[in-house]
């Protein structure tokens, strides 16, 4: 493959990458929207919309593997699509947790009066902004914004713990409403995950600029 055409490949690649980006973000938009309201026909929208995301996702790996392939990349080319690969699978998982939450949404009818809901709903917004900041990494490839996704993963983290004490202290006093406030232990657990797909594309993205795979999630650069 002439390196005109393989340029243009890869182009192709990282366009086909941000739409699918893109619209994984639209998901997790519409599930903020679903918790908020507590919409169940759009959360049952959200949750039966995921088949398409995983039908994108094998469109887009088909074309990694034809382009290692077709050109046996080395060094930068190679890393760019073997990141791309992995984080194919970060953004597919993004869409999985918010098929996960939207199916809770749909099915059982959560307190939206609740405050912890609105802690939940907070949450989400958090992880949301640390995934569009990875979306931006991918085009930039900016570092510094990966260090920042690595200190708003911990912060994630911490509403995560305050949600399960608030949940904990709820069951105490209202134990005949136990199986609601675990809805909102699972659909928080579902965020945390958000938060962690969007620390590990930031990874992929500095792997492959550098070439070095570092955990974010355990120290912040």
């Amino acid at each position: 493959m002439p390196r005109k055409l393989f340029d243009r490949e890869l182009t192709d690649l990282m366009e086909q990458m941000t739409d699918l980006g893109n619209t994984v973000d639209g998901r997790i938009e519409k599930t903020l929207e679903a918790l908020r309201t507590q919409d169940r026909e759009l959360a049952e929208e959200v949750a039966n919309s995921d088949r398409a995301i995983d039908e994108r996702e094998h469109m887009i790996e088909k074309m990694c593997l034809n382009l290692l392939a077709l050109q046996q990349p080395i060094a930068g080319d190679l890393r760019m699509i073997a990141g791309c690969l992995k984080i194919l699978t970060d953004m597919e998982r993004v869409a999985d947790q918010c098929a996960d939450i939207c199916e809770i949404v749909a099915s059982e009818g959560l307190n939206g009066n609740s405050m912890t809901l609105s802690h939940v709903v907070k949450m989400l917004e958090a992880a949301r902004s640390m995934y569009r900041g990875s979306l931006d990494v991918l085009l930039s490839r900016d570092m510094d914004t990966a260090s920042r996704i690595c200190r708003e993963d911990d912060e994630v983290d911490a509403m995560f713990s305050r949600i399960v004490l608030e949940v904990c202290g709820g069951i105490a006093e209202r134990p005949q409403s136990v199986m609601l406030d675990v809805d909102i232990i699972f659909i928080a657990k579902y965020i945390e995950r958000v938060a962690d797909h969007a620390t590990n594309i930031a990874e992929w993205v500095i792997y492959m600029v550098t070439g070095n795979h570092p955990d974010l999630n355990a120290k912040v650069m």
